[in-house]
């Protein structure tokens, strides 16, 4: 099941990003191939009934959320760029996470990390350090919900 499911969803992310002409289809299946015998026997993961309902969650919910958030950070960024004054507050604050998953921390890291402003430093079980260039909470509970609070809510729905 492992093996059928990574194959499937490694070739349809290929498809959607290369095309669906009959050259496309044929490198695909052989790059999804070499990349599904590589990844399931180094990476421990199960696939369960569920996979097919929290893919659909994760490219229906999550991935506008990020789009829009990758969108107001964009903004946001160029704004202080062409700010006369530049307005920073730059620091290195500490993200607690709720996510207990492995998948789940790299995707909420990465997001973080992809998002203009913030780049994601280190993670230490349960914590995500992040720089940001406008530390805008007090506490660490304002910071969490400032940098990870929209992506964490709906990433602990998929891979919890």
């Amino acid at each position: 099941m492992k093996y059928v499911t990574t194959f499937i969803a490694l070739l349809l992310v290929y498809l959607l990003l290369a095309g669906f002409t009959v050259d496309e289809v044929i490198l695909g299946s052989i790059v999804s191939v070499v990349l599904t015998l590589i990844l399931v026997k180094r990476l421990n993961f199960k696939v369960d009934w569920k996979f097919p309902i929290k893919l659909l969650k994760f490219l229906f919910v999550y991935i506008p959320v990020f789009i829009w958030k990758l969108i107001l950070a964009n903004l946001d960024v160029a704004r202080r760029v062409l700010s006369p004054k530049i307005p920073l507050n730059p620091g290195i604050v500490k993200v607690k996470t709720n996510l207990k998953g492995d998948l789940g921390k790299l995707t909420l890291a990465n997001s973080i990390t992809l998002t203009p402003g913030t780049l994601s430093i280190d993670v230490e079980e349960d914590t995500i350090y992040v720089h940001a260039i406008d530390v805008k909470g007090k506490t660490e509970s304002e910071n969490q919900a400032n940098i990870s609070g929209p992506f964490e809510k709906i990433l602990g729905g998929i891979f919890e």
